[in-house]
């Protein structure tokens, strides 16, 4: 029979050793039988007695395979052993300290530091469903968070356990996932103070215990409160029931609240010396405990902290010392030795005791005063007030509870502060508040605070049982179960006890008020009154005890001390010293209210505690003040569960493994006494007595359908086929319900469906089995017979060979012994002749050695001989010249001597430095001369320079009115050829100059290759072995220095983004009506750039400096003092010669431009006398042919556009593959192109001939018209016909011309105004800096001695002259260049003037004898747009504010990148830098804004990158910088920039597509983010792969739409269509492939991290079937990479993590070889990624195995040496450094043409 897997219980002497026991049964079981024979899990033996009254059937125990769920609600069998084993294989194997119980989270405390609580993991469970990821208290959390936003309700998160459970630790990280998840919307700071509010509390209300080092001895609820956004707005604590006797009194190994002990360790602090502290072993109230330190902790470092919270609430740093003088007073209080008199009624305080003293002076009150009553009370009668002595007992109790007191009202005054920190004034739209309360608590020896926190778990019990049985009830109604009255625990009998009329509360308080009261009269009123109850029992050995019967134990109370606990009394003397202290304060500060701000001073702050006497005086107390601590603590209880009951509750369990504090220790007995007392196993006990189990019906059909029929298998309704199957396999309907969306079971049937399953793939196994077996079988006997016979003709074969063989051999030695037998005889033979040669060698050597040697020894001596002689001489030469060397040093040491002295006689006259200062005068004289001398030759040249524009505008002028007078004689011809020479000698200066050019350019190439050859060279020997690692490094360090730039841009952007959101809510916030002006709105009224404006002269002028730093390299420019003296002078004078060269230009093209003016007004006036006539003859003729002309070829093009048109429709029309369809819809768009300019070109040609036309027209008729006047009427008869000819127009056309003119002219003078007055400017400030150097030198200077003077002062007069001389030379350079300068400006107008000479012949033609045709030529577009200043916003306007991408989706790429620069081009090119300056600019807000506005446009951001990237690729394409123009065309490099270097507006656009980059991965992250999950880990890729497990409560959360079904899950087709969408937008955009690939790659990262982080926290997907299924996705991943030629992109790269994750879900996991093959596989995962996957791993079927842990351990043991981080998740937020390669761009700019719809008609091609 099959074994039977159970829990039985054990008995060792009398104490359970442990509580529960797995064994398995090894004989049948028959009804009646009294004894099980079971075999435990270590293999031995044992019989089992049972019985129907003693021992009852032990407990069945769950499949392996639901053995450690996530969820306690999803085992089979659910009781109390089933969840103490479940818990103990989480915690102790799988190391998962949390585990969800239905609606409660357990959680274990590790007692070790686990790294699950970084920022990845919170944002790895922000948004999910509770059910999906693994038990944590961020899972409880982020449930809160999601329903309130979702029910528009408040909720609760209920935190308890017992001492050391881990409370305060899990209610700090709830708070932490809010801070961070629901983040305050602006800068104030609230999360940060909610978490900053922790270690003051911790310090202030903390102790070490037996059982924590660290417990709370008070509880607390804060309200996190939210706005309509779910952002944090503030907060609010409530606190209840500190310990304050911890004050006063600690058990042995406690310790007082930690705030005493971090004050005594930082006694030595220099702000800390007037306290009077020392170490905690010298204080009575700290050292009780008998041990003063805690293993681990530093409590000087802690009270560091402590003081930064206090400061980040906002308590000043004097409000900081008053708190910590209060603490201080309390340990001196406590140090008060009161002296007990002789007759022991009465005690006293010594006068001199130094405790007392300080206490005092610490809270400014009188000693005299305080040493009186703290040994005395006042006692008030009716009629008498007398004076009472105290016993030393009372005494001491007296000051204890002034102690108690001080500190408790200080504790309150702290929390209050913390709430007004955390109030807000903004609208609190709903909350959530964590609740962190002691559990329930039982010790050898309990008082009154136990019995309050007992009663307050009471009371939270009561509300939790309500809670889930609501819950329960819930979920049948709404799946329409059937369902009967479920019977729970009620404790509300214990709370009635408690707090009920004349309960144990109400009794104590009446014993509290008679004047006698004890705590035996008490109890024995308890007796009495409650002996009956069920809950109430009272001891056999005690009277001064009672029991309570609590839901979790019965608890024995001590009465000692509950009345004097109940009352708090402190006296009233005491408090009155305290209160005349307030009240002369208030006095001083005549402040009637000191207690709305923090404490300014120690006795301030005490006189801020609110205190009252021990008995009620007649005058009567605030009524508050007369209850006492148990009234007080109901009420606020009762309030505590008024807002529980008002929210939606969350309940987490802490759990304390063991008392020892080991980390993953379980103690079985200590972990079931806790579950029984927060209410886990009641929750079991609920869910098991109705439907414990709950499967949908999809999940059960595919979990379940093996044990279905053909016949139910092709029923289409699911639901229909699971019911069939149910009422076949389980008989009893009372164990299954259908509901609507899932069936329900009892507990077990569950566990049952898995048996039939496991039988029914056992019989199919079996059936396998056999059948293979079988034909295994047959298989081995044809081999066997196969074998056989081979077998039989192998020998037979090997027999014939062997005798083959020896007939061979036997042939084969006799021919071995003949020759053997030669051979030997030959051997001997060359053996005697080789040893006959050997000796005659030998001989005839020794003879010739012997001779060699004799010539060899006479060589060697005549060697040594002539050694030894030249070594003798020049050893008598040496000593020789050594000895008139010493002669010579002693001579001229003499010397020196006498000269040194005589040099000293000198330097002390004056004499001496006057011959120093005159030849300084000399030199600073000769000096003076030749700058003067350079200023006159700089004079010279200029006075040249104006003599040759003078002489060229002479020579203009003559040239004028040469030809004048050669137009005056009518010698047309001579003219002609005269012009005609002068042209050629021109064109053969030109050539010349080009020749002379192109060898320039020539040589200039050479040399640049000869330069490049030589670095190519030196790199070549340079390199050596390690070069590829150097390349590497460099590379690594290359990127990382990119990231770091790239992150600062992104950080930069996103506190731009954050200043702008901030504007914008103030400016909503401060909005009032009618018009104001705010800081804000005044700003915005400038310019939105971020940018400072660049001058360009300032980076043109330093050209020549920067080349020569070039040259001689950087190491020794910067050792050369001269070039960085040039380097800093040129930068202070960089603007004014910027600005003066500006002006002469402007002059110069003003003067040239008037001259033409007038040259052609004078030339047009000979027209009209000379031509005239001869011209009118032939105009109408002229006209007629060129209209004709022109309509012709109108015609012409109308019809080829028709044509192209109609060719266009044809070509749409058929069916053609699509690549030769855009090829020929490309072609004929480029014809449509070309006839459209065509077009354009002869529109042109036919207004400008109309012009023509009618001017000539009007000047001839106007000419007969002014002839005829000299033979007419006076000229008034005539002035409307003249008005007719249009002189009037004409006229009023110059005038405007003129009034342009003088516009132009007041303009240059206005500028050069300002010009003027920025050069003053500057120099006042030159003059003023001058003057400070000087009067810090003449400063310093009456500072030195008189030496140090005069050597001060040579150096100034060096540095002086060294400057002067330096700055000579630059204005030698920089006159020098002016020259070139102004060379070539002369040169460029001469070419002009000739130009306009030539066009002027041309035009005085002769006269036409006959009609021509004219032909325009073709006009040649240099790629550039002109546009005027005010047009730039229409501009800006239309390329970018409303551009829409589908608008110029048909153009070229990028067409307004390329458009802008077509712009700056044109504005370079007329030499305005403002212009410039603006459009760049303004150009780059508006981007800026655009995408601010489309922030999650995927399609507009992608756009915008690309466009950005262009228009940086064309300011480097066309910049001049060689480095950019290698792979230009001839006419790309004629359309670089002329004027400006934009290097700096390069980097401005490099880091604006940084931002863009950012924001495109940013939103395509956001878009894939809900995706990936459910397509990675959940869809079926591979169908039918993926079994169901069976699942708990958390499935059915709240935060699931279970109704709706939920979203609907993606596939793993929908992940790779949006990364289709995402890559096909960036294409049609014309973003650059190496951008693309980097975004794909980005985009892989996130899918790796958001999948395997998912991996990492859900154990249901653990399995081998989702490796199966996570592998198959990534291939086809791979796929799409192949298929989109992105595999090289190294997005496979990112995804290695995951597929090794994948890989270790598949691999075998059993034997040591399969650890050192996952040690070799698993090379991109952590150990810690490992283990937790191992750990993790979960087993769908029986026929798999869990990973043991000694598998784990291997694995450890293996991989400890690596070298790694500690990280558990991969940090989502990470982002590859992005690189912008440089991409020339082939378009040439004269080609591209910009469509209609864009409405740029205001640009002009140039």
């Amino acid at each position: 029979s099959s074994l039977s897997s159970l829990y039985t219980l054990i008995f060792f002497c009398g104490f359970f050793e442990e509580v529960w026991k797995s064994a398995e049964i090894i004989k049948d079981y028959k009804e009646g039988d009294t004894v099980l024979h079971l075999k435990l899990e270590d293999e031995t033996t044992l019989e089992y007695s049972i019985g129907p009254k003693d021992n009852p059937l032990p407990f069945l125990r769950n499949p392996d395979i639901l053995v450690g769920e996530n969820d306690l609600t999803a085992l089979s069998y659910l009781h109390e052993p089933a969840v103490l084993h479940n818990l103990k294989v989480r915690f102790v194997e799988s190391n998962h300290i949390y585990t969800y119980c239905g609606i409660v989270l357990v959680a274990i405390n590790p007692y070790e530091q686990l790294h699950i609580y970084g920022e990845e993991v919170i944002t790895a469970y922000s948004g999910q469903n509770m059910g999906d990821m693994d038990p944590h208290i961020f899972a409880v959390a982020e449930e809160a968070y999601k329903q309130m936003g979702r029910d528009e309700k408040n909720q609760s998160i209920i935190v308890s356990g017992e001492s050391g459970a881990g409370k305060t630790v899990s209610a700090k990280y709830a708070m932490r996932f809010f801070a961070t998840v629901g983040g305050s919307a602006n800068d104030t700071s609230v999360e940060e103070k909610v978490l900053a509010s922790s270690p003051i509390m911790e310090a202030i209300g903390n102790a070490k215990t037996t059982r924590n080092d660290n417990s709370s001895r008070f509880g607390k609820y804060i309200q996190i409160g939210f706005d309509r956004r779910y952002h944090i707005i503030g907060a609010n604590m409530r606190t209840y029931l500190l310990e304050k006797s911890r004050v006063v009194f600690q058990a042995e190994d406690e310790r007082n609240y930690h705030i005493f002990y971090q004050l005594c360790a930082s006694s030595s602090l220099p702000e800390f010396k007037d306290l009077s502290l020392t170490s905690a072993e010298d204080f009575t109230y700290t050292s009780l405990g008998e041990n003063i330190f805690i293993d681990g902790v530093n409590d000087a470092e802690d009270l560091v902290k402590t003081r930064e919270a206090l400061k980040m609430i906002g308590v000043k740093e004097s409000h900081q010392m008053s708190i910590f003088k209060i603490i201080a007073s309390i340990l001196h209080l406590g140090n008060v030795e009161i002296v007990s008199e002789r007759d022991g009624e009465s005690c006293h305080i010594n006068r001199d005791d130094t405790y007392l003293n300080h206490f005092c002076r610490l809270l400014g009150i009188e000693q005299e005063q305080m040493e009186h009553w703290l040994s005395r009370r006042k006692l008030v009668t009716t009629s008498e007030t007398y004076v009472k002595n105290m016993s030393h007992a009372q005494a001491v109790n007296a000051r204890d509870a002034l102690a108690k007191h001080i500190y408790a009202h200080l504790f309150d005054w702290i929390v209050e502060h913390i709430n007004k920190a955390l109030h807000t004034s903004t609208k609190q739209h709903s909350f959530i508040g964590v609740l962190d309360i002691y559990g329930f608590e039982t010790f050898e020896i309990n008082s009154f605070e136990q019995f309050c926190i007992n009663y307050a778990n009471e009371k939270l019990q009561q509300q939790f049982n309500s809670h889930v049985f609501k819950l329960e009830q819930e979920e049948y109604m709404k799946e329409q179960i059937p369902w009967t009255l479920i019977d729970f625990y009620d404790n509300q009998p214990c709370i009635d006890l408690i707090e009920a009329k004349l309960g144990i509360l109400d009794l104590l308080d009446e014993e509290c008020k008679v004047p006698k009261g004890t705590d035996q009269n008490w109890a024995q009123k308890l007796y009495s009154k409650h002996s009956n109850s069920g809950h109430f029992e009272k001891p056999r050995m005690s009277n001064r005890s009672f029991i309570v019967v609590h839901f979790a134990d019965k608890v024995e109370y001590q009465c000692d001390g509950f009345l004097e606990k109940n009352r708090d009394t402190v006296y009233e003397e005491q408090i009155n010293i305290l209160k005349c202290k307030m009240l002369r304060l208030k006095k001083k500060k005549k402040n009637p209210s000191p207690s709305n701000s923090g404490p300014p001073s120690a006795t301030s702050k005490s006189s801020k505690i609110n205190v009252r006497a021990a008995k009620p005086v007649p005058k009567g107390h605030n009524r508050e003040h007369r209850k006492s601590v148990g009234t007080q603590f109901r009420n606020s209880l009762h309030l505590l569960m008024e807002t529980l009951n008002a929210t939606t509750p969350h309940y987490v369990r802490c759990i304390k493994p063991n008392d020892y504090k080991e980390s993953f220790v379980f103690d079985s007995k200590r972990a079931v006494q806790q579950l029984r007392a927060c209410g886990v196993l009641e929750t079991i006990r609920i869910s098991a007595a109705g439907y414990p189990s709950r499967w949908t019906y999809p999940d059960f059909f595919n979990r379940y359908r093996v044990l279905m029929t053909k016949k139910d298998m092709t029923i289409a309704d699911k639901k229909q086929v699971c019911k069939n199957l149910l009422e076949t396999l389980i008989k009893d309907p009372d164990k299954f319900q259908f509901g609507k969306t899932k069936i329900f079971f009892r507990a077990g049937q569950v566990a049952y469906l898995e048996k039939l399953r496991a039988d029914k793939f056992r019989f199919a196994c079996i059936k396998i089995q056999k059948t293979v077996r079988g034909w295994l079988q047959r298989i081995r006997y044809r081999k066997i017979r196969k074998s056989a016979i081979t077998l039989q003709r192998y020998g037979r074969g090997y027999l014939a060979r062997r005798y083959a063989e020896m007939l061979r051999l036997t042939r084969a030695a006799l021919i071995c012994q003949k020759q053997y037998r030669m051979v030997q005889v030959r051997r001997e033979y060359l053996r005697v002749r080789r040893a006959v040669i050997t000796i005659q060698a030998f001989a005839r050597g020794m003879f010739v050695r012997r001779l060699y040697q004799e010539f060899l020894l006479h060589h060697k001596a005549m060697i040594i001989q002539k050694t030894v002689r030249g070594w003798l001489v020049r050893k008598k030469y040496l000593h020789a010249r050594n000895a008139a060397i010493v002669i010579q040093c002693f001579y001229r040491r003499v010397r020196a001597k006498r000269q040194l002295k005589q040099l000293k006689i000198e330097a002390r006259s004056a004499e001496h430095f006057k011959n120093l200062n005159v030849g300084m005068e000399n030199k600073i004289v000769q000096l003076q001369k030749k700058m003067d001398n350079q200023s006159k030759e700089y004079k010279t040249q200029n006075e040249q320079l104006i003599v040759t524009n003078t002489a060229l505008g002479s020579e203009v002028t003559k040239l004028q009115k040469e030809l004048e007078t050669l137009r005056i004689r009518q010698t047309a011809g001579t003219q002609v050829t005269s012009l005609q020479e002068e042209l050629e000698k021109l064109r053969v200066e030109l050539q010349e100059a080009h020749a002379q050019k192109k060898q320039i350019e020539e040589e200039f190439s050479n040399e640049k290759q000869g330069l490049k050859q030589v670095r190519k060279d030196a790199q070549i020997t340079s390199q050596g072995g390690d070069g590829p690692q150097k390349e590497i490094r460099l590379q690594v360090e290359l990127d990382e220095e990119r990231q770091r730039y790239q992150n600062l841009v992104k950080e930069y952007s996103r506190l731009e983004q954050r200043y702008e959101n901030l504007q914008e809510d103030l400016s909503s916030m401060k909005f009032h009506p009618g018009h104001r002006r705010y800081p804000s709105n005044q700003s915005s009224l400038g310019s939105d750039s971020n940018y400072t404006s660049i001058s360009m002269s300032e980076v043109g002028d330093t050209d020549d400096t920067i080349q020569q730093v070039e040259e001689m390299g950087i190491e020794k420019a910067a050792m050369d003092l001269s070039v960085f003296m040039k380097l800093q002078k040129r930068v202070r004078e960089l603007e004014q010669e910027r600005k003066r060269l500006q002006t002469n230009l402007e002059k110069v093209e003003e003067l040239s431009k008037r001259k033409a003016c007038l040259f052609d007004i004078g030339m047009m006036e000979k027209f009209k006398t000379n031509y005239l006539p001869s011209f009118r003859l032939c105009s109408s003729n002229l006209l007629c042919l060129q209209r004709q002309e022109l309509e012709t070829e109108n015609k012409k093009l109308k019809n080829d556009l028709n044509e192209l048109r109609k060719a266009v429709a044809d070509r749409a029309s058929e069916n053609n593959s699509s690549n030769e369809l855009q090829e020929g819809y490309n072609l004929l768009l480029n014809q449509l192109k070309t006839a459209n300019e065509e077009l354009d070109v002869r529109k042109e040609e036919v207004l400008i001939l109309k012009t023509q036309i009618v001017n000539s027209t009007r000047q001839s008729e106007n000419i007969n018209h002014i002839v005829s006047l000299k033979t007419s009427p006076p000229l008034t008869q005539d002035w409307g016909y003249l008005n007719e000819d249009g002189e009037l127009g004409l006229a009023y056309q110059g005038l405007k011309q003129v009034a342009r003119l003088l516009e132009a002219q007041l303009q240059t003078q206005s500028r050069q105004h300002k010009d003027e007055l920025e050069a003053l400017h500057t120099q006042i400030e030159l003059l003023k800096d001058n003057l400070e150097k000087k009067q810090e030198m003449l400063d310093h200077f009456s500072t030195l001695s008189p030496e140090a003077l005069v050597e001060f002062s040579v150096q100034q007069e060096i540095t002086r002259l060294t400057n002067e001389n330096l700055d000579l030379k630059e204005l030698v350079e920089k006159l020098e260049k002016n020259e070139k300068k102004l060379k070539k400006q002369l040169r460029i107008y001469m070419k002009k003037v000739q130009e306009l000479e030539v066009s002027q012949a041309t035009r005085s033609r002769p006269e036409l004898t006959r009609q021509v045709t004219v032909q325009r030529k073709e006009k040649d577009f240099e790629g550039m747009l002109e546009y005027y200043k005010e047009d730039e916003a229409l501009l800006v306007k239309s390329l970018i504010t409303d551009m829409k991408p589908n608008v110029v989706s048909a153009t070229v790429p990028c067409l307004p990148a390329y458009i802008l620069f077509m712009c700056i081009r044109h504005a370079d090119y007329i030499n305005d830098d403002q212009k410039v300056h603006s459009l760049l600019t303004t150009t780059i807000n508006a981007i800026k804004k655009v995408l601010k506005r489309n922030n999650d446009d995927f399609e507009m951001t992608s756009f915008w990158l690309a466009n950005t990237s262009r228009l940086l690729h064309c300011l480097k394409q066309y910049s001049g910088d060689e480095a950019f123009m290698t792979q230009n065309t001839a006419k790309q490099n004629e359309h670089c920039l002329k004027n400006f270097d934009l290097a700096e507006y390069r980097q401005v656009l490099s880091d604006l597509s940084i931002q863009i980059y950012q924001q495109l991965v940013r939103i395509a992250e956001g878009i894939m983010q809900p995706m990936i999950v459910s397509a990675m880990l959940e869809s079926e890729s591979i169908p039918s792969l993926a079994g169901v497990k069976t699942m708990g409560y958390r499935n059915r959360s709240s935060s699931l739409d279970c109704e709706s079904g939920g979203p609907a899950g993606y596939t793993l087709q929908a992940l790779v269509r949006q990364l289709g969408q995402f890559s096909n937008i960036m294409a049609d955009h014309g973003l650059d492939p190496e951008i693309s690939q980097q975004v794909v790659r980005q985009l892989f990262y996130s899918i790796n991290a958001v999948t395997l982080n998912n991996l990492l926290l859900r154990k249901d997907v653990c399995s081998w079937s989702t490796g199966m299924q996570l592998r198959y996705n990534i291939s086809q991943l791979e796929e799409w990479l192949r298929g989109k030629n992105l595999h090289q992109s190294g997005a496979v790269a990112t995804l290695e993590p995951v597929i090794q994750a994948a890989q270790l879900l598949q691999v075998k996991k059993k034997t040591s070889q399969d650890a050192e093959a996952i040690c070799s596989l698993c090379t991109a995962l952590s150990l810690q990624q490992i283990v937790k996957i191992l750990n993790l791993y979960t087993p769908l079927n029986e026929f798999e195995e869990r990973v043991t842990v000694s598998f784990i351990r291997d694995i450890q043991n293996r991989l400890q040496d690596r070298a790694e981080n500690n990280q558990l998740l991969v940090d989502t937020k990470y982002t590859f450094p992005v690189l912008f390669p440089y991409t020339p761009s082939v378009l040439s700019l004269e080609t591209v043409h910009i469509p209609a719809s864009l409405s740029l008609d205001f640009l002009t091609r140039v």
